[in-house]
């Protein structure tokens, strides 16, 4: 059986983190659950300049560190010209390239296609937190299974607001859900996922966030100490509470990268079901 090939763009700057981990959980899960091998290579774009050409089948852009404004680092031009070249592609083939960009590089591609408005936020957002489905959300096959609202990890200084309308037409992107109602606080809601393409899904939070392993992370002293530090006890003791509730993070680990995986194989050949 010929092996599915998926790269992973890492964003994370040799930045330590858990999302590597937890990406590499879920592929490792979803080979097991197809029955198919996975062949996995992991490129450093910022740290190295590395990045994938179009021979993989699946990819995954990870989250990451940093501003994700205009910058002269070399990588970018790089990871801009990979992700034009993959679109094009798409545009041109009947069996397409899959790809799923996560916090970091939602935001570096929004910015790029010109979809919106990337900017920093007044305060920095951080903890677990409810995020609400749009129509289009509710419709979109990777976001069934989910309530309305349902929890994420959210870690951001910057945010994508103020859509371009026209933009968004001209390549069929779709908002998929909005970050918390906040009735009190004169600003426009940011965007929180987008459907780019079929083949195309962003979110500007951690779907691959897992609820145990957070929880675990978060209960070291070191972990526990810093939250505290920055964000107060309060938030630390809301954020170990919800992490411990099977219904919030672990819920949306379990529907959001897996149906990514799945409609992908099914659609390459792999899988009868999507």
């Amino acid at each position: 059986m010929e092996a599915v090939r998926i790269a992973i763009l890492d964003m994370y700057n040799n930045a330590p983190n858990e999302g590597m981990r937890c990406i590499r959980q879920l592929l490792s899960r979803g080979a097991t659950e197809a029955g198919v091998p996975f062949q996995v290579d992991t490129f450093n774009v910022r740290a190295e300049d590395a990045l994938p050409g179009l021979e993989y089948d699946l990819y995954v852009s990870s989250g990451g560190p940093g501003i994700p404004l205009a910058s002269d680092e070399a990588w970018e031009p790089r990871y801009f010209d990979f992700i034009d070249s993959l679109l094009a592609y798409n545009r041109q083939h009947d069996l397409k390239k899959h790809l799923l960009l996560i916090c970091h590089s939602f935001q570096l591609v929004s910015r790029h296609l010109g979809l919106g408005q990337v900017s920093r936020r007044k305060s920095t957002s951080f903890g677990v937190l409810p995020v609400h489905l749009t129509t289009e959300g509710l419709a979109d096959p990777l976001l069934h299974g989910l309530p309305d609202p349902f929890f994420i990890v959210d870690s951001r200084d910057y945010q994508l607001t103020h859509l371009n309308h026209t933009r968004m037409e001209e390549f069929g992107a779709k908002v998929l859900c909005l970050e918390k109602e906040r009735p009190h606080v004169p600003l426009e809601r940011a965007v929180m996922a987008i459907r780019f393409t079929p083949e195309v899904f962003g979110t500007q939070f951690h779907p691959e966030a897992d609820g145990e392993g957070m929880l675990r992370y978060m209960l070291t002293d070191e972990r526990k100490q810093q939250v505290i530090t920055a964000y107060g006890a309060a938030k630390y003791e809301e954020m170990v509470h919800l992490l411990a509730n099977p219904d919030t993070i672990e819920r949306t680990e379990s529907v959001i990268v897996p149906t990514f995986i799945r409609r992908a194989l099914a659609q390459l050949g792999q899988l009868s079901v999507a």
